[in-house]
């Protein structure tokens, strides 16, 4: 499964795919610009939805193996591309069947982050048609319109030429820098980064984020309460549409 980690919910339901498959992998996805899980980095950047600068506190980092991140370059571009009509066409021209391209138009800046960070996984170790990599459109398009006409009041309107380059740059061109496969310590590096957010500044204690490393029922016992907090939920979204 490949996701950016946002309040790494979505993440989350690698557990339960690597419990069923265990061979599997949990890759977790962030900006360049802001490169967090990479190498304790922070700043600023284009990839709206997802989480950054802090390590969600229900982010399972021990069962994460992989760490990816995207230059927010890339989406920018091919969101451009993808919601264009001389890119539609251009991919089109390039063999992409014309009900697919309509389809690429409904994906949000870091659902193509996504995407992207799939086809690094799988380029990384050198997937074949008979591997499945997992992920998710994470956001729809309708809520980037304005971000599709700055970008057109930047560089002026796409162009046939533009949308090659940005198909072979930011498409063709995906390369597998910015990966890390994470070992026990890189892992544990990433998993005390919550520390600073969760313990000393959000009440959360010393046991419990150890708990979250040492005890082996800590997450699963979380999975267990999935019809409690279900509810909990439910209610808290009925109090939130009756005010």
């Amino acid at each position: 499964i490949v996701s950016s980690t946002g309040s790494a919910g979505t993440i989350a339901c690698g557990d339960f795919l690597k419990q069923q498959f265990p061979g599997s992998k949990i890759v977790a996805s962030e900006a360049l610009q802001c490169p967090t899980l990479l190498n304790n980095g922070f700043g600023d950047h284009r990839i709206e939805g997802i989480g950054d600068k802090h390590v969600p506190w229900v982010h399972n980092i021990k069962n994460t193996d992989m760490v990816v991140a995207i230059d927010d370059n890339a989406p920018m571009n091919i969101m451009r591309l993808f919601n264009d009509e001389i890119g539609q066409e251009f991919l089109v021209n390039q063999g992409v069947e014309e009900s697919m391209v309509h389809q690429l138009r409904l994906l949000g800046i870091s659902g193509i982050a996504n995407v992207l960070t799939a086809v690094k996984f799988a380029k990384y170790y050198e997937m074949t048609e008979d591997d499945v990599v997992l992920t998710v459109a994470t956001d729809s398009m309708d809520m980037y319109g304005s971000r599709v006409e700055e970008m057109d009041a930047a560089h002026g309107a796409l162009s046939m030429l533009d949308a090659a380059g940005i198909y072979q740059r930011y498409i063709m061109g995906t390369t597998i820098d910015h990966v890390q496969e994470l070992g026990y310590y890189d892992r544990k590096r990433i998993h005390n980064l919550k520390y600073y957010t969760w313990v000393e500044q959000q009440g959360k204690t010393y046991d419990e984020i150890q708990a979250q490393w040492y005890d082996d029922s800590y997450w699963t016992s979380i999975h267990g309460k999935a019809d409690e907090i279900d509810r909990l939920i439910m209610a808290f979204n009925e109090r939130v549409q009756g005010g």
